[in-house]
């Protein structure tokens, strides 16, 4: 690192799970240790952290953890005593990337990803941040859609396609999506609020377009749904759908409404693919060219899982500089939740020496 730090125990997140120590200039990350929602690979958590601390004879002054509660590294964190900072999710992503191309912000950091406990005790994912290693403002982020049946919907992405498209006021094209007894239970929750927690999640996005266009429709491994996706596509475009920038929110209804028409016109699903794709990535330069415009940052960082997508990354890349903006990446350490430890790391030393 390019500064001094004290010595601080990260925890990282649940998934994809890895910690991080630092001591001086050095932060020292963990190997992958998998989804600890899992008896055996949390108590491998928890003895690689003491062989760690024993090994590199690290004695943390701060444990940094993420803000979600349930979190089983956030359990652990809150068992050890010793003081401890609590860190957004997204925030934390933001955090280190900066962290590993030694800048020290602000940046317009834009956070896109599955899933992140929000401040506002909604689930987060598709987020453009102002931030620095103190502190985040969210400027901006996708509008709010319901989650109909929490996990069930990751599992189930026609359920996410079903919500954006009751969202949309599309109801026609339903009938292959989900078994008709489950597409009445989903909009039955989705109607009344139950078990449907709102999620600004660019990852569900992709889901919901994958399911609508008949990619896929079971997910039997993380990320699957958006990988066929990406696979279905035809490669980089210009074309983009419409969406509307309300506020704060990034409204994709227009697009939604643009992507049923193309599909009863019988729109190849490699052309909708990658216009979808072109789409997202126009949202991120509009966006990032309207902070700019409000505050004058022009330095961009890109962090979060949705950005392992090679075609969205390198058609955002494209453009962002293109336009102008200094723009930051990850090369050295997982873009998705394995690198969060090092971002809440560093925010945990920014706020410590406040």
């Amino acid at each position: 690192l390019d500064v001094n730090m004290p010595q601080i125990l990260a925890c990282g997140g649940d998934l994809k799970s890895t910690f991080c120590l630092t001591k001086g200039r050095l932060a020292l990350l963990s190997q992958h240790l998998g989804d600890l929602d899992n008896a055996p690979t949390m108590e491998h958590y928890r003895n690689t952290v003491d062989h760690f601390c024993r090994f590199f004879a690290v004695k943390p002054e701060i444990i940094a953890h993420d803000l979600h509660p349930d979190y089983h590294s956030t359990r652990y964190a809150l068992t050890l005593d010793v003081p401890k900072i609590a860190v957004q999710h997204h925030h934390a992503h933001i955090a280190s990337c900066m962290a590993e191309n030694r800048i020290s912000g602000p940046v317009i950091g834009v956070a896109s990803d599955g899933t992140g406990y929000g401040t506002d005790g909604h689930i987060w994912g598709g987020e453009f941040l102002i931030a620095d290693y103190k502190d985040f403002r969210r400027a901006m982020h996708l509008a709010c859609v319901p989650l109909p049946g929490g996990d069930a919907a990751v599992r189930r992405p026609g359920r996410m396609a079903l919500s954006y498209l009751v969202h949309s006021s599309l109801l026609s094209p339903l009938s292959s999506l989900l078994p008709e007894d489950e597409s009445y239970a989903v909009k039955m929750q989705i109607e009344r609020g139950l078990n449907a927690p709102l999620t600004s999640s660019m990852g569900r996005l992709f889901d919901a377009v994958s399911a609508l266009l008949g990619i896929c429709s079971e997910v039997t491994y993380e990320g699957q749904a958006a990988i066929e996706l990406e696979a279905k596509s035809n490669g980089p475009t210009d074309c983009t759908y419409d969406f509307d920038i309300i506020e704060d929110e990034i409204d994709v209804r227009p697009m939604m409404r643009e992507i049923v028409e193309e599909i009863r016109r019988g729109t190849p699903i490699g052309t909708i693919s990658s216009t979808f794709h072109s789409t997202v990535a126009e949202m991120v330069l509009r966006v990032c060219h309207s902070i700019r415009e409000e505050t004058g940052l022009n330095q961009v960082a890109l962090s979060g899982g949705v950005f392992q997508n090679v075609l969205l990354l390198g058609m955002t890349l494209e453009r962002l500089k293109s336009s102008g903006f200094e723009v930051f990446r990850h090369s050295a350490v997982p873009c998705n939740d394995g690198g969060i430890s090092l971002g809440q790391a560093a925010i945990a030393a920014g706020r410590f020496t406040r």
